[in-house]
């Protein structure tokens, strides 16, 4: 290789690291979180959300979470039913996959999840569309605040099969 050769990929690799970082940073600037977008891995939202698609997510500081149950009765919808649907890392276990799923209602610690046992923690009781049951206990408990990495916000079809390849 010689020495323009070198200096010119030099140069483009420069370049886009530098276009990846502002689109980094504005992305985080404008949503307040990272990732801000995510590839949906699974069927457990459709009709709403299909495997493939890219989710934008708002930091949960930047917006109030709305369950389904307070959807029902103000008549908010997000993504084709009442409610938000968030991001959660389940448990609050940063090394394991995000899940992408509706919250369904805010319980308290010692109330009754939907098997009927004690909730062993305050969280949201979360459930994918397709889903025929909720979350928990079975998943994770219920999704403390902080659990939460993003409220959906915006869903663009298909184009995230390709990350998903990767995977």
């Amino acid at each position: 290789m010689n020495r323009d050769t070198v200096i010119g990929f030099a140069k483009d690799l420069i370049s886009t690291l530098i276009m990846v970082a502002i689109i980094l940073g504005v992305g985080y600037g404008v949503t307040g979180t990272y990732p801000f977008m995510v590839a949906v891995e699974s069927g457990s939202m459709i009709p709403h959300m299909y495997k493939g698609d890219v989710i934008f997510l708002v930091s949960p500081d930047r917006t109030e979470i709305v369950t389904w149950a307070e959807g029902v009765e103000t008549g908010y919808t997000s993504f084709g039913d009442y409610g938000d649907v968030i991001v959660f890392h389940p448990n609050g276990d940063t090394s394991r996959t995000p899940i992408i799923h509706r919250a369904m209602v805010w319980i308290e610690e010692g109330m009754k999840m939907p098997n009927g046992q004690k909730a062993p923690n305050s969280g949201y009781i979360t459930k994918g569309d397709h889903n025929p049951v909720a979350d928990q206990p079975t998943l994770t408990a219920p999704v403390k605040k902080e659990w939460v990495v993003g409220v959906a916000k915006l869903r663009v079809p298909v184009v995230g099969h390709l990350s998903l390849l990767f995977r």
